[in-house]
């Protein structure tokens, strides 16, 4: 770590696709101790701490600060660990600071999920007292409501009300200014990342109101409310976060087998999954993400253009397997066979001729038995 950067806690395989998690006003990223291992089963998943708050630099922030500034601290994170785009969860203030990116930064998020948060804070009067009073008292008057302002019932976590005494006083009340000037109401229609939202049904901080608020104005949002749930959902109900977080997440494989189906066939890929094994399972998970999810997804190339560019690419590495695979793909992508002959002839002169002989048998083989078929 280094003075400039919000102090963070990754897990998680480092190529799998990158999950940003947004902590609350008072706590450290242990709000999501519950829930973060799980994810990083899928994901890179990286918690970060408010400046101020658990690890992170209280000078990060001063007076005056906005939902913009953190932001802005989120994305050097993001670029200091080398993470151009990313999917983002987060609870109250980082809630917002998700609704921000989404906003400001779109080609930064590929989705979005905002829990326990709002697109406004019950305006500035209120944030502006807690600031002032911070500023002289520190955050021990605080601690006796922290209970019942973040859960329901006789439910606690120690470690989150410890972090929030040892937050840092001028930081916390720097986050007080920030959520003061806060409101993206006009500019929620914007939001192109799919988003999600998530309600904690006896949350006097952001009840839900003010998601469903977020929900309507969102293009095709998702809104779940929790029965049972205050305002630190993820620590008080983590496996109802998960399980909404996880299926919202789970969109792009969704997406990535619709692709798969369409440019392999049923067939292949019904065997393909017939196959599959525990051990297996996160590669298919993997493929369906990055390969058919985003990549093939992607309407820079057509499907035709793809269909070339793979072929080329499986000969040069004399991948033959696969490139039978990816004839018959080429076909059902509308490649005549003399167009693929074609491509496998410019690989003779860049990849090599025994590498395109090799090519023309299996290409050969796969056109014989489309014709016999």
């Amino acid at each position: 770590m280094t003075g400039k950067l919000l102090n963070h806690h990754a897990e998680g395989p480092a190529t799998a696709p990158p999950l940003l998690l947004g902590p609350s006003l008072g706590t450290s990223y242990a709000l999501w101790d519950k829930v973060a291992p799980e994810l990083s089963l899928t994901h890179r998943v990286i918690r970060w701490d408010l400046p101020g708050h658990g690890g992170s630099p209280a000078g990060l922030i001063g007076p005056g600060a906005t939902v913009g500034d953190l932001a802005d601290l989120v994305l050097a994170l993001a670029d200091s660990l080398g993470v151009e785009r990313f999917a983002y969860a987060g609870v109250s203030l980082g809630g917002a600071v998700g609704l921000h990116l989404a906003v400001h930064h779109p080609e930064r998020i590929a989705s979005l999920a905002v829990i326990c948060s709002s697109a406004h804070f019950n305006g500035s009067k209120p944030w502006q007292e807690r600031a002032e009073r911070v500023r002289r008292e520190g955050v021990e008057w605080l601690l006796d409501s922290a209970n019942s302002r973040w859960f329901a019932g006789d439910f606690s976590v120690p470690e989150l009300v410890r972090d929030h005494a040892e937050a840092d006083p001028q930081a916390y009340a720097a986050c007080c200014d920030a959520l003061a000037a806060f409101d993206l109401r006009d500019a929620l229609a914007g939001i192109s990342a799919p988003t999600l939202l998530i309600a904690g049904r006896q949350d006097p901080a952001t009840p839900p109101p003010h998601l469903r608020e977020i929900a309507d104005a969102v293009p095709r949002a998702t809104l779940v409310e929790l029965p049972g749930a205050s305002h630190l959902a993820p620590a008080q109900c983590p496996e109802a976060v998960l399980t909404a977080v996880r299926a919202h997440l789970d969109g792009g494989a969704r997406r990535g087998m619709e692709v798969r189906r369409e440019v392999l066939g049923d067939t292949h890929v019904d065997r393909a999954q017939a196959r599959q094994t525990p051990f297996t399972a996160r590669f298919q998970d993997f493929i369906s993400r990055y390969a058919w999810g985003e990549i093939w997804t992607d309407p820079t190339l057509s499907r035709r253009e793809r269909s070339m560019i793979t072929l080329t690419a499986l000969v040069a590495h004399g991948h033959y397997d696969e490139l039978a695979m990816h004839v018959r793909a080429a076909r059902r992508n509308g490649l005549t066979p003399e167009e693929i002959g074609a491509v496998l002839l410019q690989t003779a002169v860049y990849c090599g001729v025994p590498a395109a002989n090799s090519a023309f048998a299996t290409a050969q083989r796969v056109l014989a038995e489309e014709t016999e078929g």
